[in-house]
């Protein structure tokens, strides 16, 4: 086996070398690949393995990922999830990797799908639809066999304004027919589809005047505050924590992705302790739109 690596060429395996190291049959490999089971690349027509996701992903499958000591989360952003995530990685010290980068629903699980992330957060639409549109956002993904869909709360999402504008505008289709100006979240975001989908609930209304783009739900946020624009997509969380008008136009799910290795991963767990713990639901209470009535659910993925 030992031979079989050496000849690799740098940090990659062939089908055949992977193989050999896994001690499996090359059918058995190609089935992999076509799971989204294996951690796999796909370069000038062939396929390669790095060798250092092999190693990784067979350690988190002999132990069932409970002795793993990492939990990098990506996707959707969050108020209380950041703050959440925060306070864990304080606590954990040098003890494990407990990180969250916010990126936007798509990308999230782009980076889930490429076993670059251990776990991506995702909202798409009202909750009522949740059960059925997050499942059917997820099987556009090879990998979606091996993933679970864990719910983390609901929330109430809408349209952050400048406080100045609390009085002029107290509804969905005011604010939709004033000349305000628009932050635009990036493609793939939730917020975003979201908003394009309330905007053609409403008549006669206004093409956006988008002055600029967010690449987070803060950030959305914090454009408004530095006066660059009038009006973003965001949650009541996002609006509260900078200080911010809100008009609500629905309440989404807010859900949780990872493969099923992880689903009982100790630092995962620890996560769901922390979001029904009574101080992160003192938190919610001050951020304002939470339900943690599902909290811990598991939405789809078991077979």
């Amino acid at each position: 086996m030992a031979a079989v690596i050496g000849e690799a060429a740098g940090h990659f395996l062939s089908v055949k070398q992977v193989a050999a190291y896994l001690q499996l049959n090359e059918k058995k490999i190609y089935a992999l690949v076509n799971e989204g089971g294996i951690p796999a690349t796909k370069v000038t027509g062939k396929w390669m393995f790095p060798r250092e996701l092999i190693d990784r992903w067979m350690m988190d499958s002999a132990h069932g990922g409970l002795l793993t000591d990492r939990l990098v989360i990506a996707g959707s952003d969050d108020p209380l999830v950041y703050r959440v995530v925060t306070a864990f990685a304080r606590d954990v010290d040098a003890h494990a990797q407990v990180s969250y980068t916010p990126t936007g629903t798509r990308l999230g699980l782009e980076l889930l799908q490429a076993n670059r992330v251990d776990v991506s957060a995702l909202h798409w639409g009202p909750l009522g639809e949740s059960h059925t549109r997050h499942p059917a956002l997820l099987r556009q993904h090879p990998q979606h066999r091996n993933w679970v869909l864990i719910r983390a709360f609901s929330r109430e999402q809408g349209l952050m304004l400048k406080p100045s504008l609390a009085d002029r505008v107290r509804d969905l289709e005011t604010v939709m027919k004033q000349d305000l100006r628009w932050v635009q979240r990036q493609s793939g975001a939730g917020a975003q589809r979201f908003l394009m989908e309330v905007r053609k609930s409403v008549v006669g209304v206004k093409a956006p005047n988008v002055t600029t783009t967010a690449l987070s739900e803060r950030e959305a946020a914090a454009a408004i505050v530095l006066d660059l624009a009038d009006v973003a997509p965001g949650a009541r969380a996002a609006a509260t924590e900078a200080g911010l008008a809100f008009v609500p136009f629905g309440v989404e799910g807010f859900d949780f992705v990872l493969p099923r290795s992880i689903w009982f991963r100790r630092l995962f767990q620890e996560l769901l302790t922390r979001l029904r713990s009574g101080e992160c639901r003192q938190t919610a209470d001050l951020l304002g739109g939470y339900d943690f009535s599902e909290c811990g659910d598991l939405i789809w993925g078991q077979e």
